[in-house]
């Protein structure tokens, strides 16, 4: 299915945002794993968030704390709320989801399905 991040721009060291993941209709989230990714220049991907089909969530050890995830299944959208966001926090960040995943749910090979990417700059 189709999904489409929004909610990226520039920030000041500090401030937050909040991203959106949309899933195409006739996509469940509820019955997906669904993760949050970003990839800097020049560095690997690599996972943020992931939020399980039961709801609970994991957070890579850089974003704990500050970022949240969650999900509205009637809307069919997977939000990460981003807050004391940090320059190096600076990526395009990126939604996937999967209906297995085996492993921890932050690792890119786990997921088939994946957005295009939405931007995020944290300038200090």
């Amino acid at each position: 299915g189709e999904l489409v991040e929004s909610g990226g721009g520039s920030v000041q060291a500090g401030g937050s945002l909040r991203l959106s993941c949309a899933a195409a209709s006739g996509h469940t989230y509820g019955s997906y794993w669904t993760a949050w990714f970003r990839q800097a220049p020049g560095k690997e991907r690599e996972g943020v968030a992931a939020i399980c089909r039961d709801g609970s969530t994991r957070y890579a050890d850089s974003v704990k704390g500050r970022f949240t995830i969650s999900k509205d299944n009637a809307k069919n959208t997977v939000y990460l709320q981003m807050n004391s966001l940090k320059p190096e926090d600076t990526a395009m960040y990126y939604c996937a989801t999967d209906l297995w995943v085996e492993g921890t749910g932050l690792t890119p090979d786990e997921y088939n399905y994946w957005g295009q990417g939405t931007q995020v700059t944290v300038s200090s």
